[in-house]
């Protein structure tokens, strides 16, 4: 659930003077809302404790009704909310998830509205951008079980030439949702 616009605004003001950027803000059951806030270089536990400290009073004064507040990192997998989101991971890969199907080139007849893609570009418009996007053959691997059936898949395919890479636009306002994707390594790092 959401919080009304003049709470946003004021978790943002506050937020963000203190140099993070804000991310999220939910209302959730039992009085509990939650702050998801970002800084290039990540979030530590002194950051939420220092913006929690920030907005606990800035809540009560301003006669907010909650009984809780969390505040926390986005995670490997954070929403991309704004266009400056998009900017910011460009070459990252990304869920994204569309409010009618994309058609084109490279993509199957009916179209597609959920797609694994890496950020290419942002270009245009600042309110409302073009989204370049270059989507991910098959399907990442989430889970070990699917990492070792794309590691086989990849050894069969290497003979077979390499398929064109798919690059499709999208406008930022027809994106539903969208997130970071996030790279696992379930055998640990071998470089």
């Amino acid at each position: 659930m959401a919080v009304s616009s003049q709470v946003f605004d004021l978790i943002e003001s506050n937020v963000e003077g203190l140099g993070y950027e804000l991310v999220d803000v939910e209302r959730l059951p039992r009085g509990l809302i939650r702050v998801t806030i970002d800084k290039e270089g990540g979030i530590t536990l002194d950051d939420c404790e220092k913006v929690s400290n920030l907005l606990n009073p800035a809540l009560t004064v301003d006669n907010v009704d909650f009984d809780r507040l969390e505040v926390s990192s986005p995670g490997v997998d954070r929403p991309l909310r704004k266009p400056r989101d998009f900017a910011r991971f460009v070459g990252d890969n990304v869920h994204v998830e569309l409010y009618t199907p994309v058609t084109g080139e490279g993509l199957p007849e009916n179209g597609r509205r959920r797609m694994d893609a890496k950020i290419i570009s942002v270009e245009g418009d600042e309110s409302n951008p073009t989204i370049r996007l270059e989507l991910l053959p098959g399907k990442l691997a989430r889970t070990p079980a699917e990492a070792a059936k794309a590691k086989a898949k990849a050894k069969k395919s290497q003979s077979q030439p390499e398929e064109k890479p798919v690059i499709i636009d999208i406008q930022f306002k027809d994106i539903e949702r969208a997130s970071l994707l996030a790279e696992l390594d379930f055998r640990g790092s071998s470089k």
